[in-house]
């Protein structure tokens, strides 16, 4: 192999240099097998760090000693030995290159190229298949040879070459596994407080809430939090801007929640609290903190985070049954994934990148793209563990979809799901951008699912102050009142409001006549019952006025006070739960309800009138007086001639009714809930002479 005129080749196999660079590649070779053959693991990790860390070590030696290498060798003649050294070279420059490049996107990019990722791993293929045989026949052929005195002193430098590269190799895994001893992981205290209360029955500790995890045991609130990490690393940020504000965020700090909550566990117990827990504060329920002693009921992480990142995307099954009938897993988390310490934080996002498989396995999967996900929480009924009475059906948004006339089983050209409305497709940055799973989208698609799960609630944001609150209220009242364009699901529904109101009148009427007016109100584009969720709470309303071409009113209805609250009378969607009393449930304390008196919804596609009647007016008083807001307004006969009636109907919507806020917080707090007009329509009455 080597020219007569050249060094003796003893030197060559001697020099620090080549079992250097040999060792390098030995264990960047092997470090990688075991990255790519075996399961996640701590000593997985440590090695992705010693990997990267030895591959920017090896870089320049081996550049400096290829070049050599090559440069030495390149006239000597064409064979089967030169021949795997050119392939063990193009092999170890793509492996080089690629690493690094990976090295870059994982220190200073959100995610890896998966191109440069099957490369690199493609590279080390070739490399063990063009380096093995590159060296071990030149040692076949140099033993082959051994009696000649010429090639003692050659398989003696050969024998110290592999005594050291295999001393560098052995050396770099003793330090892994010196890490790997050293490393104290955080201690999760996985276990139910000694003073925890199964009064459901040791086999259903989170009961009476269906929610469970996958081992039975509870999980410590920090392996279900953390949602910060996933915008601070950089690699979620827009998605996690996004949850911020979110009712999915501030679910558990919710101050009507919380005050709902407080009464329930001081009337009903501490434990019957966890019925709430698995919707609206999973982390504080698996952790054991709703429990006895405990007077907030919260754990600090579940208060801050409410349905966090980790509590939905780790959810393995569910059930339509509802009442937060899911099973968390507790995902298994990256080296110092949970600590405070930013140097720490930093390696932990570099080995999520560089090292993804994991991450991608645990968090990402197919159910949460279903409505049936969904249904475990947005699903409610109450029985007999709560009410001591029966079974009663809450509020159901996954059955009414379910039996809606956007549900096709089988179709999803013409089926609507939840995703798609409350999660439109954004454009995005995210790593997470793309999806091959959707029928209608690619890996490449540059979009992400939106996670404002934008739906009613235009009152907790702001009141909480949360960041980018006042934007998320605009965008949700745009989204109430149907203006936000959907483009992938456009062609399946109709333009215009989500619930549009038309106004039917007479063209002319006579003063004195009976005026009937009708608006009809219709569920145009809501996939589940308008309004819905819990309606003892939720108030929808009509809001008509009656004016006069002076700007006087002559009939009014469903006109707030000065107090804020609604005027009687007024056309209401809404319920009335009561309790085995038949008393109104009116503090949203549903431990006590039976039943309903009385509820009135939209289901999707279908339409709801309501009819006003009064008497067409000829005059009013003295002039700028306006007649008394009532139902409905009668007037003597007219003095003063009215040329037209105008007729305005406005459909209206707010989150909290004023009493229950009263009741709550106190009819000194000033707090009300603000009201959003969802739809519109106006007509104009011409008034004849007899």
């Amino acid at each position: 192999m080597e020219p007569s005129s050249s060094p003796p080749r003893a030197r060559e196999w001697r020099r620090r240099l080549a079992f250097v660079v040999a060792g390098l590649l030995a264990f960047e070779t092997l470090s990688g097998l075991s990255l790519y053959l075996l399961p996640f693991s701590v000593p997985n990790q440590w090695q992705v760090l010693l990997h990267t860390i030895a591959g920017l070590v090896l870089l320049l030696p081996f550049v400096w000693y290829q070049l050599r290498h090559w440069q030495r060798y390149r006239r000597a003649p064409m064979t089967h030995i030169k021949l795997t050294g050119y392939f063990s070279m193009a092999a170890t420059v793509t492996a080089v290159v690629s690493g690094l490049a990976l090295t870059v996107q994982a220190l200073f990019g959100t995610r890896i190229g998966y191109g440069w990722d099957l490369t690199h791993v493609v590279a080390t293929f070739a490399l063990l298949a063009a380096a093995l045989p590159h060296v071990l026949l030149i040692v076949f052929r140099n033993r082959k040879a051994r009696r000649a005195p010429a090639m003692r002193p050659i398989l003696a430098a050969q024998r110290a070459y592999g005594r050291n590269t295999a001393a560098l190799t052995v050396g770099l895994f003793a330090v892994l596994a010196a890490l790997v001893l050293a490393y104290r992981p955080p201690r999760l205290h996985n276990a139910l407080p000694d003073d925890y209360n199964y009064l459901y029955g040791a086999d259903r500790p989170f009961a009476p809430s269906l929610a469970q995890t996958s081992t039975g045991d509870a999980f410590d609130a920090r392996s279900m939090g953390g949602s910060a990490s996933c915008g601070r690393s950089g690699c979620h940020a827009e998605i996690y801007d996004e949850w911020a504000v979110s009712a999915h965020r501030y679910s558990a700090m919710d101050p009507a929640f919380r005050a709902v909550q407080k009464t329930m566990g001081e009337q009903n117990g501490p434990e019957s609290t966890r019925y709430c827990g698995g919707c609206h504060d999973p982390i504080s329920l698996f952790s054991g903190t709703k429990n006895l002693f405990r007077d907030d009921l919260t754990n600090p992480i579940g208060f801050d985070e409410g349905i966090s990142c980790i509590t939905c995307h780790a959810i393995k099954k569910t059930d339509v049954k509802g009442n937060a009938n899911y099973t968390l897993d507790q995902p298994e988390r990256y080296l110092f994934e949970l600590s405070d310490e930013r140097p720490a934080q930093m390696l932990t996002d570099f080995l999520i990148r560089a090292y993804p498989k994991k991450h991608v396995e645990s968090l990402q999967h197919k159910l949460f793209k279903s409505p049936e996900f969904c249904a475990a929480c947005h699903k409610q009924f109450i029985d007999e563990e709560i009410n001591n009475v029966g079974w009663v059906q809450l509020q159901n948004q996954y059955d009414n979809w379910r039996k809606s006339r956007w549900n096709h089983p089988g179709d999803p050209q013409t089926t609507i799901e939840c995703r798609e409305c409350h999660m439109p497709l954004t454009d995005s940055n995210d790593p997470a951008r793309g999806d091959d799973l959707d029928y209608n989208r690619t890996t490449d698609d540059g979009k992400h699912r939106s996670h404002r799960f934008l739906g009613a609630n235009q009152f907790i944001p702001v009141h909480l102050d949360l960041p980018g609150a006042e934007e998320h209220v605009k965008l949700t009242e745009k989204w109430m009142r149907g203006e936000i364009d959907i483009p992938e699901i456009a062609d399946k529904w109709k333009q215009g409001s989500a619930v549009p109101v038309e106004v039917t009148t007479p063209e002319r009427v006579k003063p004195g006549e009976e005026i009937s007016v009708k608006v009809v109100i219709t569920n145009n584009k809501t996939g589940h019952d308008f309004p819905t969720g819990p309606l003892d709470i939720i108030q929808a309303w009509l809001e008509v006025t009656v004016t006069d071409a002076e700007g006087r009113t002559v009939f009014a209805s469903g006109r707030r006070d000065d107090r804020h609250f609604i005027n009687p009378g007024t056309f209401m969607f809404k319920a009335e739960p009561v309790d085995q009393y038949g008393n109104l449930i009116d503090r949203h304390n549903l431990w006590e309800m039976v039943g309903v008196r009385y509820r009135r919804a939209l289901f999707p596609g279908f339409s709801d009138q309501a009819q006003f009647v009064f008497s067409c007016p000829g005059t009013v008083g003295e002039k700028g007086e306006e007649p008394p807001i009532t139902r409905t307004v009668s007037f003597a006969a007219p003095d003063e001639p009215r040329t037209e009636l105008t007729v305005t109907a406005r459909l209206l919507y707010r989150k909290i009714d004023q009493f229950l806020l009263n009741e709550l917080f106190g009819p000194d707090s000033g707090i009300t809930a603000p009201v959003t007009e969802l739809s519109s329509d106006v007509r104009t009455i011409t008034i004849v002479d007899e």
